[in-house]
C-alpha cells in the first residue's frame, strides 16, 4: 500500500488540530467513524468530487506506515481501495502541509506528491 497518504482539510480546521496536538477528523470523518485519506493517485479526484470550488484548503501528507494497523485500505469509489484511519491522527505522523489553491481553470493545483 501507499507509503504516503493525503488528507485535504480546511486550513481553519487544521489550525485547530495543530493547537490541540491531534487531528480527530472533519465532520464527515467523525460521522463515518474513521478519517478519510487518499493516495497520491486518488487525491485530485477526491478534491474535484468533495471540495470543488473551495478555497483555503490544505493538502496534508502523512506517513501511512507510522499509523500501524489502524490504517485500513477499504473499497470505495468504483472498488478502488482508499486508506481509512480508525483512530485520531497523531501530528507526529504528518510529513508536510501545503496550500491547495484553485487554478485559473477552477481546479485545485496540487504540489508534487510522492507515491
Amino acid at each position: 500500500m501507499a507509503k504516503t497518504i493525503y488528507k485535504i482539510v480546511p486550513a481553519s480546521l487544521w489550525q485547530k488540530a495543530k493547537a490541540a496536538g491531534i487531528f480527530e477528523g472533519a465532520a464527515i470523518d467523525l460521522s463515518d467513524g474513521f478519517i478519510h485519506f487518499s493516495t497520491a493517485v486518488q487525491a485530485k479526484e477526491t478534491a474535484a468530487r468533495h471540495f470543488a470550488g473551495q478555497t483555503d484548503l490544505l493538502l496534508v501528507a502523512v506517513d501511512g506506515e507510522a499509523l500501524g494497523e489502524r490504517l485500513v485500505y477499504e473499497p470505495s469509489r468504483g472498488g478502488d481501495l482508499f486508506p481509512h484511519l480508525y483512530a485520531a491522527l497523531p501530528l507526529s505522523a504528518v510529513l508536510w502541509e501545503k496550500p491547495l489553491s484553485l487554478g485559473p481553470d477552477g481546479a485545485h493545483q496540487f504540489p508534487e506528491m510522492p507515491l
